[in-house]
């Protein structure tokens, strides 16, 4: 709903997904190569993998896979071989040669192949003559595993397959098959029917992607580590998520063309009367031109010292003149001038102040201070937003990140893919180190490790404690390799090893930089202030540049004469002219 309302915000014409075809290719697409993050039920890397190896063509296999990917099935490997089966890499072969001409019926639109409770339901009936009412009874019983039952429903199949004249061998095969499936298997119409939201969400993403991907935020908008997976995603996509702005962002994320604006009520300590007021004010006094115009247009509720030094630390009054550092300095004398003036207004002494323009001590005038350092403005960014969005501290360590770790924290939050215990390696910025001591006296840690995908909490329990303990610090890049665990529900990694990483000078020669930019943000403009930077850095160090788009990237080799030298002021100068996040 959140998306289709976005794509009217965005001023594009109305979709009602009651009213699309099931058959668009583009759609398709997306599912086959398993761009799935965010779509409804086809969100995880197992689901994703599975999806690039069935390649879905129709509806059929949309319904199927939902039914597929579950205990029973997956028991049996009966999603790897639908799969196979459907791309003609395994030959159909019966369940047993003489069920194959009576089953054929029953099977036949799932390759050989038991996927829904229905059919286990329609082969008693044409095998072992069930009513239906047995049927469905037989559907129960293999369901709750119940031994005592399952005998007993085990002699009736038995006895009407045998007067049906199939032997026991075949009647032996079919059971030992049915029985494992109905450990946790869908019937059709659930299948169904969560295909087709599947569907309309994937069509949504592929058509839709910018207001279909701020829906998705919103929706997440309260789990940071989510938050930032979908953030990731919208990177990845080509789609800028720009910061909290009072001019304009609504309460939710909402596309702005191909762009995504952070919502208001994402920002800490800013609730949604406040939004509301500030939206009102914008609406009803105009748009507001400075910080100063902002507190005399809003109402008393919205001049609240904790508010507005929310909103500023979060970036929310940058299209104004002054720094974040110098709108925090004077913010709290600001708030007080103005609220004088609101109070007096409301007690009904406004005459006394005459012209508001001319009152004294009313406004109160921004010093000219620089910004913040980068990791302070982006520490309050985080702590008021609960993530990085004009920057990351890890922008442009991409490669070097991806080669230190074998899984991103994103992959990780799958459960299914990746089990309790399971030893992977993750890299990232480690920070909230708390160091703690045992009731035994022995001493331990725990902290965070962020990558540009989320974060996850890590372990460091004595033993491996006394290994690292001299290493650990805040704000260093690290590797760190441990076992998963998942207890309660709760993600964490136990470390057994940690590396500090030095990405700025990993890597043998020049290295190739790669700037990534959206497709749609190329112009003519954009390419002469590009070149007039690489200019101003000559090096032998080849550049590439990834154009993305929605659903794939272009990576063009530019010419040698835009070699460059590697160092932070080019790639300063390049996230000045194109981005924060075009540097890879």
């Amino acid at each position: 709903d959140d998306a289709l309302r976005n794509i009217q915000i965005n001023g594009k014409a109305p979709v009602v997904l009651e009213d699309l075809t099931l058959d668009d290719p583009d759609t398709y697409a997306l599912l086959s190569s398993g761009d799935t993050l965010g779509v409804f039920q086809l969100d995880g890397s197992g689901m994703q993998a599975l999806l690039r190896r069935l390649r879905p063509d129709n509806f059929e296999d949309i319904s199927a896979v939902q039914a597929l990917y579950r205990p029973g099935p997956m028991g049996a490997d009966s999603h790897t071989n639908y799969a196979l089966r459907k791309n003609g890499l395994q030959p159909i072969t019966p369940i047993h040669p003489e069920l194959e001409e009576p089953l054929k019926d029953i099977l036949g639109g799932t390759y050989g192949l038991i996927v829904y409770q229905e059919q286990v339901m329609s082969i008693a009936q044409k095998l072992a003559g069930y009513t239906l009412g047995q049927a469905d009874i037989l559907r129960r019983a293999m369901g709750k595993k119940k031994k005592e039952v399952l005998e007993k429903e085990f002699e009736t199949f038995q006895r009407g397959m045998t007067a049906n004249g199939y032997s026991a061998a075949a009647i032996k095969t079919l059971w030992d098959i049915l029985l494992p499936f109905s450990d946790y298997a869908f019937n059709k119409a659930h299948s169904a029917a969560y295909g087709l939201v599947s569907y309309w969400t994937a069509y949504l993403k592929c058509h839709y992607p910018t207001e279909y991907m701020a829906a998705l935020l919103t929706s997440v908008r309260g789990d940071k580590d989510k938050s930032a997976v979908y953030l990731a995603e919208c990177r990845r996509m080509g789609i800028t998520v720009l910061p909290p702005d009072v001019n304009s962002s609504a309460a939710d994320f909402t596309p702005v063309g191909n762009d995504i604006r952070f919502g208001l009520t994402a920002v800490r300590n800013v609730g949604a009367g406040v939004v509301e007021a500030i939206e009102r004010a914008r609406v009803d006094k105009g748009a507001y031109t400075s910080f100063q115009d902002f507190l005399d247009k809003v109402t008393v509720a919205v001049c609240n010292k904790r508010v507005i030094e929310s909103l500023i630390k979060a970036g929310a009054f940058d299209s104004f003149p002054g720094t974040r550092r110098a709108k925090f300095v004077i913010h709290e004398e600001a708030v007080d001038a103005v609220m004088g003036l609101k109070r007096s207004e409301a007690a009904g002494q406004f005459d006394l102040f005459g012209d508001l323009e001319d009152a004294p001590g009313l406004q109160v005038e921004l010093p000219d201070l620089p910004e913040w350092d980068k990791s302070v403005a982006l520490g309050f960014e985080r702590e008021m937003l609960g993530l990085y969005v004009s920057d990351h501290p890890l922008s442009g360590l991409e490669e070097g990140l991806s080669r230190a770790a074998s899984h991103s924290t994103a992959q990780l939050t799958d459960a299914e893919a990746y089990p309790d215990g399971q030893t992977v390696t993750i890299a990232g910025l480690l920070g909230s180190l708390q160091r703690k001591t045992t009731k035994q006296g022995s001493l331990w840690a725990v902290a965070s490790v962020e990558d540009l995908d989320g974060s996850m909490e890590v372990m460091f329990f004595p033993k491996t404690y006394q290994k690292v303990a001299t290493q650990l610090a805040e704000d260093l890049i690290v590797a760190v390799r441990g076992r998963l665990s998942r207890r309660d529900e709760q993600l964490a990694l136990y470390a057994s090893d940690l590396t500090v990483l030095n990405l700025a000078t990993s890597g043998p020669g020049p290295r190739p930089v790669e700037i990534t930019l959206p497709a749609h943000r190329v112009n003519e403009a954009v390419v002469a202030k590009l070149q007039d930077v690489l200019a101003a850095h000559p090096g032998q160090s080849e550049v590439f540049l990834k154009l993305t788009k929605p659903h794939g990237a272009t990576v063009m080799k530019l010419n040698h004469g835009l070699r460059v030298a590697h160092s932070e002021s080019l790639f300063g100068d390049l996230k000045a002219v194109l981005g924060a996040q075009c540097v890879g």
